[in-house]
C-alpha cells in the first residue's frame, strides 16, 4: 500500500516534495510533517493579522489566505494561498495546508498535512492525519488519534494488520473522501480515493475507493402517549 494510491503531493506543495514520497506508506507521511516545516524558512516578521488572531512561533500565510477576528495559531504552520481559516480555529504545531483549503470554525488541528481544496469547514477535529486533495469533513467529523489503551496504531489491511509504530495516527482520507456530519474515525482509518463513510456512524479500518460505509438501522414508529 502507496501513498500514491490515496493521493499525490498538489504543485503548491511541491517544494515538500523531497519528505512526501509517494511510495512510501500514507502513514509514513505523518512523520515527516514536522521535517518538512523544519527546511521551509520562515520570515523573521509575523505576518499582520487582525488584534484577535493569536500567533506564536513560525507561520506562513500564502496570498490570499483569509483570516478570522479570532482564531489561535501555534507554529510551525503553513497554509497555502486563498486558503480560509475561520473564527475559533485552534492550528497547533506541524500543520501544513495547501491552497484553497477551509479551516473550520471551533476547528482543531494539529500535526497534519492538507492537501489542496480540503475542507473541514465545522466542529472538526484533525490530528496526525493527512486529509487528500477535495476531501471533505462534514460538521462534527472527527479523526480520533489514539487508542484508549495507548498502544501503537494497527493498520487493519485485508492481507492482515500492520504495525505502524505510531502511538498518535488519526485517519488518511484518499482524494476526494467524505464524511459525514458528526462521524468518527478511529485511530488508523485509511479512506481511499471517493469513498464516503454516513454521518453518525464510527468507522474503522480500510475502505476502498468509491464505496460507502453505511450502517443500516431499523426505526420503529410508536404513538406519542400524552
Amino acid at each position: 500500500m502507496k501513498a500514491s494510491d490515496f493521493f499525490s503531493l498538489p504543485a503548491s506543495l511541491a517544494h515538500f516534495g523531497s519528505f512526501f514520497e509517494p511510495d512510501a506508506a500514507p502513514w509514513q507521511w505523518i512523520e515527516r510533517i514536522g521535517p518538512a516545516l523544519a527546511s521551509h524558512r520562515f520570515e523573521e516578521k509575523a505576518p499582520k493579522v487582525p488584534a484577535g488572531v493569536h500567533i506564536e512561533g513560525f507561520v506562513h500565510l500564502g496570498e490570499g489566505v483569509q483570516l478570522p477576528s479570532f482564531a489561535t495559531l501555534i507554529g510551525p504552520i503553513w497554509i497555502g494561498a486563498r486558503s480560509q481559516i475561520r473564527p475559533g480555529a485552534f492550528i497547533r504545531g506541524n500543520v501544513i495546508a495547501g491552497e484553497g483549503c477551509v479551516l473550520g470554525n471551533a476547528s482543531e488541528f494539529k500535526n497534519c498535512l492538507l492537501l489542496d481544496g480540503v475542507q473541514a469547514p465545522h466542529f472538526n477535529y484533525v490530528g496526525d492525519s493527512i486529509l487528500g486533495n477535495r476531501s471533505h469533513l462534514g460538521a462534527g467529523a472527527i479523526c480520533s488519534n489514539l487508542r484508549l489503551d495507548h498502544k501503537t496504531v494497527h493498520v487493519h489491511l485485508p492481507e492482515g494488520s500492520v504495525n505502524t509504530g505510531l502511538k498518535k495516527f488519526g485517519a488518511v482520507l484518499g482524494d476526494e473522501a467524505e464524511v459525514g456530519c458528526n462521524a468518527v474515525l478511529n485511530p488508523g482509518t485509511l479512506l481511499g480515493p471517493r469513498s464516503l463513510v454516513m454521518p453518525s456512524i464510527a468507522f474503522g479500518g480500510v475502505l476502498a475507493p468509491s464505496m460507502i460505509a453505511r450502517v443500516r438501522q431499523q426505526v420503529t414508529l410508536v404513538p406519542r402517549r400524552f
